[in-house]
């Protein structure tokens, strides 16, 4: 029986019934561009810093854009709070000279984690062309990272397949390059249906990937913001979601409780089929991640708990 099945078993007793707090989190920040976003990103930071996440990791814009920015944030995370930060790293218009100078420099301020990507290029609808003197792809980017510095490699993997993949098989083929390369794990973008995952996860076993697949998760407030993340990265938004979140467009708090819900739904399911690790693609915004995580039955840690007092 599929995970998935097993846990429409379960459909009679209350989703969050059976959790338990065993769960492992990470969440996901982009660089701020104001001070206005600064603030709000520093207080989700400490706003979840408490659940105790496995890592914080910070993004890389479209060519590089955010390359300083992306920088400064991951270093002021690992130097400020008690979390361990992971920056993102892309293959987008620059040599591999400079990309490995770029990792060294994390390694010498402490940094541990490379969230190993291609990247997107820096026009939108262009198609991507790598340099000559560049890395091609993740999985040329994760082989050179593994000969700057031991760095711990997480890579990204597509439930729904990759918008420039042919087909499933050249998708799944793909992330085995990238674990065989030397990749820890692979965080998945995004998606609104479990089984997606599942069967996902299962083709990937089938394959002989047995590095962790760790659920990418976007509490949507936002539906067109969405539609927009989704065209770019190949996840397919339910016409039910539409629908839940017709009339709410000057109603924040309700958005947000529907949010909050249909999130937590998929998570409630993803873990009655026996997922324990779950990645949150925050936006900048605590909120909605801190009470899944909560409905998931993760409290914050004893010693940052006496932190945030």
């Amino acid at each position: 029986m599929s995970p998935f099945a097993s846990a429409l078993e379960t459909a009679g007793k209350p989703l969050f019934a059976d959790v338990a707090g065993d769960i492992s989190v990470s969440f996901e920040f982009f660089p701020p561009k104001t001070e206005k976003m600064e603030a709000t990103l520093w207080e989700s930071v400490k706003t979840l810093e408490p659940l105790g996440p496995r890592f914080v990791s910070v993004t890389y814009g479209a060519g590089g854009s955010t390359r300083e920015r992306t920088h400064a944030t991951v270093e002021r995370i690992q130097r400020e709070t008690s979390l361990q930060a992971a920056a993102h790293l892309t293959c987008v218009e620059a040599t591999r000279e400079e990309i490995d100078e770029v990792a060294r420099d994390y390694w010498a301020a402490g940094i541990r984690h490379i969230v190993a990507l291609r990247g997107d290029p820096p026009e939108q609808g262009k198609a991507f062309v790598a340099r000559p003197d560049g890395y091609a792809n993740a999985v040329e980017l994760v082989a050179g990272l593994r000969k700057v510095a031991p760095f711990e490699i997480s890579v990204a993997a597509y439930p729904e397949s990759h918008p420039d993949s042919p087909n499933r098989a050249a998708d799944l083929d793909n992330l085995w390059r990238k674990i065989d390369a030397g990749a820890d794990r692979a965080i998945t973008q995004f998606f609104f249906s479990p089984e997606a995952f599942f069967r996902f996860r299962d083709q990937a076993a089938q394959m002989g990937i047995d590095a962790e697949i760790v659920p990418g998760i976007l509490p949507v407030s936002n539906v067109a913001q969405t539609r927009k993340f989704a065209a770019q990265c190949g996840a397919s938004i339910p016409g039910w979601m539409d629908r839940l979140f017709e009339g709410l467009d000057n109603l924040p708090a309700a958005r947000q409780l529907v949010a909050a819900t249909v999130a937590a739904e998929l998570c409630g399911q993803l873990y009655a089929g026996g997922v324990r690790h779950f990645h949150f693609y925050t936006l900048n915004r605590a909120e909605l991640s801190y009470a899944i995580c909560h409905l998931l039955g993760l409290r914050p840690t004893g010693q940052a708990r006496e932190q945030a007092a």
